[in-house]
C-alpha cells in the first residue's frame, strides 16, 4: 500500500441528511443530560475539582492542570451551578459520539452505520456515565477516541500531516490524565508494524512529537519540582485498587461497563476487522496494546473505554456492508431484531446510571444500583451541620478556628458551599490539599470531620463529639456510613509540621 495514496475523489460530500444521522444521537443526549443533571449534588470527585480550580497551579496531586481551568472557567461563567458545571462532560461526551459516527464514514460506513456507531457509543456505560457528572475522564475519553479518529484519517489518506493533530491530543491528554501513556505505547507499537513505520522519515511524524512534548512540559517542570509527588499518588492509589479488589472482573469490564454489551457484535466484528485490513491494522494495535498493559498491571477494567467507539466504528460500517448482501426481508428483520435488543438493554443501562427521577422507585433503583449517584447526597447537610457547630463554640474558640477534613469531597464541600456561611478555609491533608499546607497562625480549636473517634483522639487533643454527618433522604454513602461523626478539638497532639509530615494522604 502505497501510504501516501490520496483519499478516493468519489467520497460522497456531507447532505443535509447525513448531518442529520451524525447529530441525531448527540443532540439528544445532551438534552437528556441537561435535563436531569441538577438531580441530586456534587460528586465526592466533582467537590475536589471545584476546589483546585480556585487555586489554579501548572499540576494537582491527583491529575494534571487541564480539568481544573475548565472548572475554572465553568465557576467564572456559571457560579456553582450543576448543569452549568456538567455541560462541559457533556459536550465531550456528545464530541466524542460524533467523532464514532465521523470514523464510521470514514470507514466506509452509510447513514445506518453512523446511526448505528453513534447509538452504540452514546449508551455505552462509561460515556453515559461521563456526561452525568465533572470528571477527568471524561475529557481523557475525548482525547483517545480524537487521537482514533486522526489516525484512521492518517492510514486512509497516507498524509502524514495527521501527526500534528495527533500530537495536540496526545499533548493536551497528558495535561488531562497520565493514563493516555497507554495509548502512546499502541500508538509506537502499531507504527512499528504497520506499513504506515515509513513515514519515520516524515518531519511532520517528529513534529507531532515536539508538539505533544511542548504541551505538556510545564506540567512536566510541576511534576519535577515537587519531587513527582503524582507518581507517588498513582502508586498508592494503584495499590489501594488492587487491595480493595477494585481491578478484578477486567475482561468482564470490557462487555459489560467499556460498551453497551447489545452492541459486542459491533466491536468484536470491527476488531477482526481491523487486523484483517492491511491498511487499518495499525487500529488494532491501538486497543490490544493498551489492553494487554491495562490487564498485566491490573489497572481497572474502565480503563480501555475510549478505545471501543473506534472498534464499534469499523464494526458498524462492516455490519451495513453485509446488510446490503441480503435479502430486504432478511435485512429488515436483523436489523429491528439488533435495534430492539439495543433499545431494552440501553433503557436498563440509563435507569442505573442517570438520575432520571428526582423520587420514587426510579430513583431508589438508580441508588441501589449506582454508588456514585450516592456519593452525590449529604454534602449541604454536611456543611450546614458544621456551620452549626462553629456557632455553637466560644467566642475565643470562634477567634482561632480551624475545619480539619479528612477527605477532598468534605475539603471541595467546606470551602466552596461553606462560603455560603462564611466557614473558615479548610485544613485538609489529601491530594492538594497537603500540598498548600497549614494556615498561620495555627488555630486552636478545630472542627474535625471524617475521622473516626479513635483517630481523631490520637491525632487531636481534647476531642469530644458535636455532631453527626447524614442527609435528610436517608441514603447510605461513604459519609454516613463510614465516618458519620463530627468532633470539637484541640490542637493536634505534636507540632504542627510534623504533624502535617505524618499526616499526608493520597485519595
Amino acid at each position: 500500500m502505497d501510504m501516501r495514496e490520496e483519499m478516493p475523489a468519489t467520497k460522497k460530500p456531507f447532505q443535509l441528511g447525513d448531518i442529520a444521522a451524525l447529530l441525531a444521537v448527540p443532540a439528544l443526549v445532551t438534552l437528556v443530560h441537561l435535563l436531569t443533571n441538577n438531580r441530586y449534588g456534587f460528586h465526592r470527585d466533582e467537590l475536589q475539582f471545584l476546589s483546585d480550580a480556585r487555586h489554579l497551579d501548572w499540576g494537582f496531586v491527583a491529575y494534571p492542570p487541564f480539568t481544573a481551568l475548565v472548572e475554572h472557567v465553568g465557576l467564572a461563567l456559571f457560579g456553582l451551578s450543576l448543569v452549568g458545571l456538567r455541560v462541559f462532560s457533556v459536550l465531550a461526551q456528545c464530541g466524542a459520539v460524533v467523532l464514532a459516527g465521523l470514523m464510521a464514514r470514514e470507514l466506509g460506513g452509510g447513514r445506518l452505520a453512523v446511526v448505528a456507531a453513534t447509538l452504540a457509543v452514546a449508551l455505552s456505560p462509561v460515556p453515559l456515565f461521563e456526561g452525568t457528572e465533572f470528571q477527568y475522564t471524561s475529557f481523557d475519553f475525548l482525547w483517545w477516541v480524537g487521537a482514533f479518529y486522526c489516525a484512521i484519517r492518517l492510514l486512509k489518506s497516507g498524509n502524514p500531516q495527521w501527526w500534528i493533530a495527533i500530537g495536540a491530543l496526545v499533548g493536551i491528554g497528558l495535561e488531562t490524565k497520565y493514563a493516555i501513556v497507554f495509548f502512546i505505547a499502541g500508538i509506537l507499537i502499531g507504527f512499528a508494524v504497520s506499513p504506515v513505520r515509513r513515514q519515520v522519515k516524515s518531519g511532520w511524524f517528529w513534529g507531532g512529537i515536539a508538539l505533544a512534548l511542548t504541551i505538556f512540559l510545564p506540567n512536566l517542570i510541576w511534576l519535577a519540582r515537587h519531587d513527582f509527588i503524582s507518581y507517588h499518588f498513582l502508586q498508592s492509589i494503584h495499590a489501594r485498587d488492587v487491595g480493595e479488589g477494585r481491578a478484578g472482573g477486567f475482561f468482564r469490564d470490557q462487555f459489560l461497563i467499556c460498551a453497551n454489551i447489545a452492541a459486542t457484535p459491533l466491536w468484536i466484528a470491527g476488531l477482526i476487522g481491523y487486523l484483517r485490513d492491511r491498511r487499518y491494522r495499525m487500529m488494532a494495535f491501538l486497543y490490544l496494546v493498551p489492553l494487554a498493559l491495562f490487564y498485566f498491571s491490573k489497572g481497572r477494567g474502565y480503563y480501555t473505554a475510549a478505545a471501543y467507539p473506534m472498534l464499534m466504528a469499523m464494526g458498524a460500517a462492516m455490519g451495513e456492508r453485509w446488510l446490503g448482501t441480503l435479502k430486504p426481508a432478511a435485512k429488515r428483520t436483523i436489523a429491528v431484531l439488533y435495534f430492539a435488543n439495543f433499545a431494552v438493554v440501553s433503557a436498563y443501562i440509563c435507569a442505573i446510571l442517570l438520575p432520571l427521577a428526582p423520587s420514587g422507585p426510579l430513583r431508589e433503583f438508580a441508588l441501589s444500583k449506582n454508588g456514585d449517584l450516592r456519593e452525590e447526597f449529604g454534602w449541604k447537610e454536611l456543611t450546614t451541620t458544621v456551620a452549626g457547630i462553629r456557632d455553637s463554640l466560644l467566642p475565643d474558640q470562634k477567634a482561632r478556628l480551624g475545619i480539619v477534613t479528612e477527605n477532598y469531597g468534605e475539603e471541595g464541600a467546606i470551602e466552596m458551599l461553606g462560603a455560603a456561611y462564611q466557614l473558615p478555609m479548610p485544613i485538609s491533608m489529601t491530594n492538594s490539599g497537603w500540598l498548600r499546607g497549614y494556615p498561620t497562625p495555627q488555630p486552636t480549636t478545630l472542627i474535625v470531620v471524617g475521622f473516626s473517634r479513635a483517630e481523631a483522639e490520637r491525632a487531636f487533643a481534647g476531642c469530644r463529639l458535636a455532631g453527626h454527618n447524614g442527609n435528610r433522604d436517608g441514603v447510605r454513602n461513604e459519609e454516613s456510613e463510614r465516618h458519620p461523626e463530627i468532633f470539637v478539638c484541640g490542637p493536634p497532639r505534636e507540632p504542627w509540621a510534623e504533624f502535617w509530615a505524618d499526616y499526608q494522604a493520597f485519595g
